[in-house]
């Protein structure tokens, strides 16, 4: 039986936990304002960081995923449209000891490929809970309870924002939350590698980064939804 948590995301945001099929938007997610960001064919949306087009390598369409090969460094893609408010969803997949992310907040501003980051890691390598699956890497650890599934096998996340409000999601479970430019988090800022960029840590309307690390990492169902 789903949970109390679960059955209420499943009400309130109309994304299913299990889609009939990879890289589809049911009616219900469709009502609930849902739109694809790849629909396991072809690559529309989407840009090489400082470029216009699509990295010629390092990124390819295989089997209805979007495949980060292992190696080959094509360099980070990112949303060519911008969000403030929304809800940002996918799979992922990673094999033994990987690592990659999804960073969001990215504004050309800072000329790096600098956002607060969703990590996506095997725990197994991890050293610090703030740099585990599911955190808001160096800044917020998720709770100890997360729902990690094997690396090999599909995970499916999702982030939060409205207003300053962000959520972190992973396999339907909430595993952490935060208010941009609360105390709490500027009092962390600092202790990381992110200060020295002024304003990290604040609300900004930016884009969603996939990041080109050197490990494989598979994506489907990459969906969004934007909050009024």
């Amino acid at each position: 039986m789903l949970s109390t948590l679960v059955v209420f995301s499943l009400v309130t945001t109309g994304i299913s936990l299990a889609d009939p099929e990879p890289n589809t938007v049911t009616e219900q997610e469709k009502a609930a304002g849902w739109k694809l960001l790849f629909d396991g064919n072809k690559i529309e949306g989407w840009r090489k960081y400082r470029s216009d087009s699509f990295p010629d390598k390092g990124w390819v369409v295989e089997n209805g995923t979007l495949h980060k090969q292992a190696n080959i460094r094509g360099g980070d893609i990112m949303t060519v449209a911008t969000y403030e408010n929304f809800e940002f969803a996918w799979d992922w997949k990673l094999l033994a000891k990987g690592n990659n992310g999804v960073k969001y907040f990215i504004i050309p501003e800072r000329k790096a490929t600098v956002g607060h980051e969703y990590q996506m890691i095997d725990d197994t390598i991890v050293k610090d809970s703030a740099s585990g699956n599911a955190a808001f890497y160096l800044v917020v650890a998720p709770t100890a309870d997360k729902p990690n599934k094997p690396m090999g096998e599909w995970n499916r996340s999702r982030i939060v924002v409205k207003g300053n409000h962000v959520e972190h999601w992973l396999n339907g479970q909430k595993v952490l939350e935060y208010e941009c430019g609360s105390e709490a988090i500027m009092k962390q800022v600092p202790k990381t590698k992110f200060k020295k960029w002024t304003g990290f840590g604040e609300k900004v309307r930016g884009h969603i980064l996939l990041t080109d690390h050197k490990d494989p990492c598979w994506y489907r169902n990459i969906k969004i939804r934007e909050i009024e």
